[in-house]
């Protein structure tokens, strides 16, 4: 199924890229990826009929997080932007992201020009995207992606090490693994903390073991539960 993208939908993209911009996102390159990804075509309701869009297509490109089920949600747009920019990508770069959710954040970091893999712990979110995503037109024999279906916690060790790795569900603890699994000077950005909010974190690598520790403000996730995958 192609994706229905119009003029509406993409003035509304133009417009939710201005207000992340007015945020403090400076990046070209990240405000064009927003601008070019269909984030309606994400949220299931929207694609039920024409009324439920007529009713919701606008608020989809507010800054706001929405349900996508299995008790996941797709982030808000801004946050989105400022995880994507504290990686500080560049185009080639190898990136692991921990949570693919409903896909929108895999398909920013694609737009940019990064090569991803991207694992899922819940099994209906892993099928529904590998599915969904070459429907909307990032068929992974031309786009740079592989998707996972596994423990977030565990990372991929086989196909590390990583020029960066993003989290995108709040952890109680930074996993070790992941750790282990940068390049030298690589980056990890992850969400830390439990109960309502996290503490957004970054994390250099600067020698095989040796990390600078940063933190970058209070965000909401929905949490990331170790060794364990979801049906």
């Amino acid at each position: 199924m192609a994706c229905i993208d119009t003029s509406k939908h993409q003035g509304l993209r133009k417009r939710m890229a201005k207000e992340v911009q007015g945020k403090g996102i400076s990046d070209p390159v990240i405000l064009a990826a927003l601008e070019k990804v269909p984030r309606h075509s994400f949220v299931d309701r929207l694609k039920e009929s024409t009324m439920m869009e007529t009713a919701f297509v606008s608020r989809i490109y507010e800054d706001q997080a929405f349900p996508i089920g299995a008790g996941q949600t797709i982030s808000q747009p801004f946050t989105v932007a400022f995880q994507t920019s504290l990686l500080e990508l560049k185009r080639g770069e190898k990136v692991l992201e921990i949570g693919t959710g409903s896909g929108y954040q895999t398909a920013v970091l694609l737009e940019m020009g990064v090569k991803v893999f991207s694992i899922e712990r819940q099994k209906t979110l892993y099928e529904k995207v590998k599915r969904f995503l070459p429907e909307i037109g990032y068929d992974p024999f031309k786009w740079p992606y592989k998707l996972f279906y596994g423990d977030g916690y565990a990372g991929l060790p086989a196909f590390s090490p990583f020029d960066n790795i993003l989290v995108t569900a709040g952890a109680p603890f930074i996993p070790e693994p992941l750790k282990q699994q940068l390049k030298v000077g690589g980056k990890l950005v992850i969400p830390v903390g439990e109960g309502d909010s996290q503490i957004m974190i970054r994390i250099k690598k600067i020698s095989e073991n040796e990390f600078v520790t940063e933190e970058h403000g209070k965000f909401r996730f929905v949490p990331l539960l170790e060794n364990k995958a979801g049906l």
